[in-house]
């Protein structure tokens, strides 16, 4: 089985492609249905590839006793009941697909419980991204592979222990999989965001590597696309003004876009490597016009003989080269020379110097 490269709806992802951009929605539409269908909208809008909501069945996966991670919520006693506010019915997440489906934009979502998975997998949604929180969670693991779709996982909590067993499941069973060094913590400082770990990835496994942001910031997405990734998830919010608990970990739209531009600049840097000696052939009218040729300080009747203190180098590089000032030293000018042009070998009576 080839895991150098995964394909997700025809899409290759991996060696020598580029970066997929993966644009994180999670909770920003706060419940709206009518925002998350302006996500869309938004984003498709950026060039990006994926657009990812959070699948939460609040049952299925939480109970009263679950805090909030971040206290931020004027109307949920507790968590349960926010993930209660989240969810969408299956008609409305269909809606949802296909709105994305319509614009060009692959629609994912991170499901939560088991039964999320099977609500998702009913809108063939092409692809799994595996939460943090589920990296050691057979329920949800086995029913993601079961469908035989790709999987994106997600590395924010765990060691190199958890991660390799979680990788070693996957691949044992054959199913493609993309592996995302991300660091859990909202925002993520940038001393945390460990783009140390996308090299060591890459060092350990054959599959795709990406990096799953939290920062708020693009500079760990523009230096890990320097580092050649072949992912990139990064949460994205309408404004930093706009209510939500993961607002300060998101990038806007506007830089979302600017991300996308870059990916594709580099892109286009790396997939066209340049051979130095032929690209000095096609240089070559430029030569003339940016090299300096051998020319005189002042000027100087024929019958002189050149010495070194009476030479310079000026432009253009369209007589003697410049590298050729030592040859020119003894020589005698055959011809009157003033300072306001360059020395050619037959103001000397030469031909190539000799």
């Amino acid at each position: 089985m080839n895991n150098k490269n995964i394909k997700i709806s025809g899409r290759s992802i991996g060696r020598g492609m580029p970066s997929f951009i993966i644009a994180e929605i999670a909770q920003a539409h706060d419940g709206s249905l009518g925002f998350a269908h302006s996500y869309i909208d938004a984003v498709a809008s950026t060039g990006a590839d994926a657009i990812k909501f959070q699948t939460h069945i609040a049952s299925a996966e939480s109970t009263k006793d679950e805090p909030f991670r971040v206290n931020f919520s004027y109307q949920d006693s507790n968590r349960y009941d926010y993930w209660k506010r989240m969810e969408f019915t299956f008609e409305q997440w269909e809606g949802l697909a296909e709105h994305c489906r319509e614009l060009g934009l692959m629609f994912l979502s991170s499901a939560f419980s088991v039964e999320a998975v099977e609500l998702l997998d009913k809108l063939n949604m092409p692809a799994w991204k595996v939460g943090s929180g589920e990296v050691n969670n057979p329920l949800i693991l086995s029913a993601m592979m079961e469908t035989n779709k790709p999987l994106l996982l997600s590395s924010g909590m765990s060691g190199w222990d958890e991660i390799n067993k979680a990788v070693e499941t996957i691949i044992d069973n054959e199913k493609p999989l993309a592996l995302f060094q991300c660091t859990s913590k909202y925002p993520t400082a940038l001393q945390d965001v460990g783009l140390n770990v996308l090299s060591e990835m890459k060092h350990r496994f054959d599959i795709p590597i990406g990096l799953s942001d939290h920062s708020g910031s693009i500079y760990p997405s523009l230096a890990a696309l320097g580092q050649g990734v072949e992912l990139l998830e990064v949460h994205v919010v309408h404004s930093k003004k706009m209510f939500g608990p993961d607002t300060k970990s998101s990038i806007t739209i506007e830089e979302l876009a600017m991300l996308c531009e870059a990916r594709n600049a580099f892109y286009e840097m790396e997939s066209n490597p340049v051979d130095k000696d032929k690209m000095s052939i096609e240089l070559h009218s430029l030569r003339k016009l940016f090299n300096k040729s051998v020319a005189l300080k002042d000027s100087f009747p024929a019958g002189t003989i050149l010495e070194k203190s009476m030479l310079t180098t000026k432009k253009p590089g369209t007589g003697i080269p410049a590298e050729k000032i030592e040859e020119c030293i003894g020589k005698e000018l055959k011809t009157d020379k003033t300072v306001d042009s360059v020395l050619d070998w037959k103001d000397m009576g030469l031909i190539d110097g000799k």
